[in-house]
């Protein structure tokens, strides 16, 4: 208890650039990610006392859904809730959703082309016969559409919270190296990146953060 305790107040008390907010987005999104679900309701209990808004904290949690899956975010949505409750936090909170099941698909395909650019025409273009749901309709109207246009959580912060997800699976090096890239686009630095993996290395490891921090420096 006592090592753990030491590195995550290292890890917290960096002084890096991210705010005091995005530490807890991101630890949350991390463990959430890693299903580290005995941490949840602690972390969360943190972040209020911080100041982090629970709609923050809820879109941190939402945004793991297209990356963790929704049984992930099902079970840290549980302790959040548990601890808002606890907190005397009115349930449910505002909706945060800004698409319609008509424009779902258009919405998040500007929103994804505004980050990766015009390798996802291409990508869209190449996709096999029987792959295009996944590869075209799910990952630009789910994960884009539904996911990254809501309100709550910011560009920036929701496309560093997917680089943290992402690095905290370890294995995904191909797409932590496309969300640097998406990190950098949406005017997140380097520093960001480094810090966000500091931030999280309690929880995941070295080898998942190393291996993190070399797609960073790879490609920024």
């Amino acid at each position: 208890a006592a090592m753990r305790a030491r590195l995550e107040r290292k890890a917290f008390s960096r002084q890096g650039a991210l705010s005091t907010a995005k530490k807890h987005l991101v630890t949350l999104s991390a463990l959430t990610a890693l299903r580290a679900v005995s941490n949840i309701r602690e972390k969360t209990e943190a972040a209020l006392a911080d100041g982090v808004s629970p709609v923050q904290i809820r879109e941190a949690v939402y945004q793991c859904a297209p990356y963790a899956g929704f049984p992930a975010a099902e079970d840290s949505m549980r302790e959040v809730d548990a601890a808002f409750s606890a907190h005397g936090i009115a349930l449910p909170l505002e909706n945060q959703a800004t698409v319609t099941e008509e424009n779902r698909f258009e919405k998040g395909l500007d929103v994804q082309k505004g980050i990766f650019g015009d390798v996802i025409d291409a990508m869209h273009a190449s996709a096999p016969e029987g792959q295009k749901a996944i590869m075209v309709d799910h990952l630009s109207a789910f994960c884009f559409g539904d996911i990254y246009t809501r309100k709550g959580l910011d560009l920036k912060t929701r496309e560093l919270l997917t680089f943290s997800i992402i690095s905290a699976f370890g294995g995904c090096d191909s797409q932590v190296r496309s969300h640097v890239q998406g990190n950098i686009a949406v005017g997140n630095t380097r520093e960001n990146l480094i810090d966000a993996l500091a931030q999280s290395l309690p929880y995941m490891g070295f080898p998942r953060t190393l291996n993190a921090l070399a797609c960073v420096n790879a490609v920024a």
